[in-house]
């Protein structure tokens, strides 16, 4: 049996470029078509998705560097981290094989395939062209590399036919 590592495509833009919706709606038809999708999520100015006065948060209020919580279905892991963690040892450590593609939004600097998104209203961010998949935009770009597919942010029809072509699932015939 062949090893798969997990692909990883990356989703890059400004802040309230649409990049949570775009991905929001391809991963509804990627698994439509029988992708198996995890998501991780850069937080570039930090979060808190635990509640205050819940056990968990006081169990980390405590002192616990690790606090998980389960029920049936669903589990979560808060964790003290002493730096930032990349999205290579996200995947090593918490993505399982059953996974067929990891979309992250975020990343700009790693080395994975991207999809830039970009807003009318929204300035553009630097991005290399090496390995930029495609471009997301509803508006005209005054450069763009050469070679470089762009999609409306309502062609998710097109873009998941890109994705679904460039990172086959593991059990290998596309739905």
């Amino acid at each position: 049996m062949t090893s798969h590592i997990t692909p990883i495509l990356c989703f890059v833009g400004r802040s309230n470029s649409g990049k949570t919706t775009l991905i929001e709606r391809l991963i509804a038809e990627l698994v439509k078509e029988g992708y198996r999708i995890a998501t991780i999520k850069h937080a570039g100015h930090g979060f808190n998705m635990d509640t205050e006065g819940k056990d968990s948060w006081r169990h980390k209020q405590a002192g616990a560097q690790t606090v998980i919580i389960t029920s049936k279905g669903s589990l979560a892991l808060f964790t003290d981290t002493e730096q930032e963690v990349g999205v290579e040892q996200l995947r090593a450590r918490y993505i399982g094989d059953g996974i067929d593609l990891i979309i992250a939004e975020g990343w700009k600097s790693e080395g994975h395939p991207k999809i830039l998104v970009v807003r009318d209203h929204i300035g553009e961010v630097e991005v290399s062209a090496e390995g930029l998949l495609a471009i997301v935009t509803n508006k005209a770009l005054e450069r763009a590399p050469a070679g470089v597919p762009i999609f409306d942010p309502d062609d998710v029809e097109s873009l998941t036919a890109l994705i679904s072509r460039r990172f086959t699932r593991k059990g290998g015939a596309q739905g």
